[in-house]
């Protein structure tokens, strides 16, 4: 017979491994099947793995037993569960509840009070810790152990240690540079590691400027210290990870400008961080232009400029995902991106990436212009000649494509390409269906223009 474990047999370490495991293979996918993944994505896989461990080997402890035949007194019964209270919280309305109940009533989609119908202006939950004493006073009195806040564990895993811990650490961004060095780190670890601690942010309207006020009140003092902003803006880009964080976080007033400020200073790693929680938050088309109404676009455009390796993918990512808009597309060819992403791809950098970004801006007519004046042409002839890639060749044929209808000054440049090496025709027949449309329609527009010279 299989020995049974502590998973086995306490409920509430089995919730937070489960959790632990998830996590731990979501991380152990990523590592797998991404050729070219962070080394930060090892951590935090070798952290969650430290993180079951530790719960592995913690002793068993014990449950409350609610099934006894005492019967507790209404007012400490949860109206949804019908069962004592482990967890009580006050809803909008002023009922209260027992917080994993509640909680998933408000997840079902429920923007009333159960009790009363009332619609709720919020759904922050509210600690009633005053029915809590007297629910425990009652259980002592009773004889019945009431699980403490280690052990209770609503069904996201966080017990109330957890969360007076995520509220303390909170306190600590108020306090002194060292504390706040301090709990910034710590929240950065749990906010890797465990989800449950970046679900945490969205309990509270707080939660957010409080961990950004350092950064905010040393923006005034002209001296941010460059490892609390690191890791207080890989903080954000943790907790913006959750979806039910996205919305929250980018309209939270200060966010986007204390971004802004972290993509242009601080170290490399605060930089490429500040670039993946923008592109994290663009998931959200709403949040697209949030982001680029604020101007974010140009320091993201500066920062991709300026070359550094371990940055440019979260660059490009961001620029990539913010520029589906069409009002952003126009900020990107306003602030720069044609000439910074041609001249990356002319050197060979990061040319898959910053191919398709160019090719989405080419529906803009200024962009257009810019890729034909600076030597554009001759770099996407030269890519489809020689690129092994079909969906940079794709991508090179539409750009080519737009600047033909457009710009009849380089006709001139295909026709000879064409004469010579047969780079657009050898596209027609061997290149992805869009790519030979796109071709097709440059040669026969290349072809009409022949045949009417010599008709006239």
């Amino acid at each position: 017979m299989a020995k049974t474990g502590v998973f086995d047999s306490d409920p509430t370490v089995m919730a937070k491994a489960t959790e632990l495991k998830k996590e731990l293979q979501k991380l152990v996918r990523l590592i797998v099947d991404d050729v070219d993944y962070r080394t930060e994505t090892i951590d935090q896989a070798r952290d969650t793995l430290c993180a079951l461990k530790e719960l592995k080997t913690k002793k068993r402890s014990l449950s409350l037993k609610l099934h006894e035949t005492v019967s507790c007194p209404e007012e400490f019964k949860c109206p949804l569960s019908k069962e004592l209270m482990r967890d009580p919280v006050i809803l909008a309305s002023g009922q209260t509840f027992d917080r994993p109940y509640i909680q998933r009533w408000l997840k079902a989609g429920n923007r009333t009070c159960p009790r009363t119908q009332q619609v709720l202006s919020h759904t922050i939950l509210t600690p009633n810790h005053l029915i809590r004493e007297m629910i425990s006073q009652w259980c002592r009195s009773q004889g019945i152990e009431l699980p403490n806040s280690v052990q209770y564990i609503n069904e996201e895993g966080i017990t109330e240690a957890d969360r007076d811990h995520f509220l303390s650490l909170l306190n600590k961004m108020s306090a002194t540079l060292p504390d706040q060095t301090e709990a910034a780190k710590e929240l950065r670890l749990l906010t890797k590691r465990m989800p449950s601690f970046r679900a945490l942010f969205g309990e509270s309207h707080d939660a957010i400027p409080q961990l950004l006020s350092p950064l905010s009140e040393s923006k005034c003092k002209n001296g941010i210290n460059p490892n609390l902003q690191e890791d207080v803006i890989t903080t954000l880009l943790n907790l913006s990870i959750h979806d039910n964080n996205k919305k929250l976080v980018a309209e939270t007033p200060m966010v986007i400008p204390l971004l802004m400020d972290a993509l242009r200073s601080g170290t490399i790693e605060t930089r490429s961080n500040a670039a993946a929680a923008l592109f994290t938050l663009s998931a959200l088309d709403s949040n697209k232009e949030v982001i680029g109404k604020s101007g974010a676009l140009k320091p993201l455009i500066d920062l991709l400029d300026e070359g550094h390796q371990s940055a440019m993918k979260d660059v490009a990512s961001a620029i990539f995902n913010l520029c589906i808009t069409h009002e952003n597309k126009a900020r990107a060819v306003r602030d720069g991106g044609v000439s910074v992403i041609l001249k990356k791809i002319m050197d060979g950098v990061h040319v898959d990436e910053l191919l398709a970004i160019l090719a989405m801006l080419s529906t803009n007519h200024r962009a257009v212009e810019e890729i034909g004046d600076l030597g554009g042409v001759s770099c996407m002839l030269r890519i489809i000649r020689e690129s092994t890639c079909d969906r940079n060749k794709e991508n090179c044929i539409a750009i080519l494509h737009t600047i033909c209808l457009s710009d009849r000054t380089k006709w001139k440049a295909m026709r000879e390409e064409e004469s010579t090496h047969g780079t657009i025709s050898k596209l027609a027949q061997d290149g992805t269906a869009r790519a030979k449309r796109k071709a097709t329609g440059i040669l026969e527009r290349l072809k009409r223009t022949v045949n009417l010279t010599h008709t006239a």
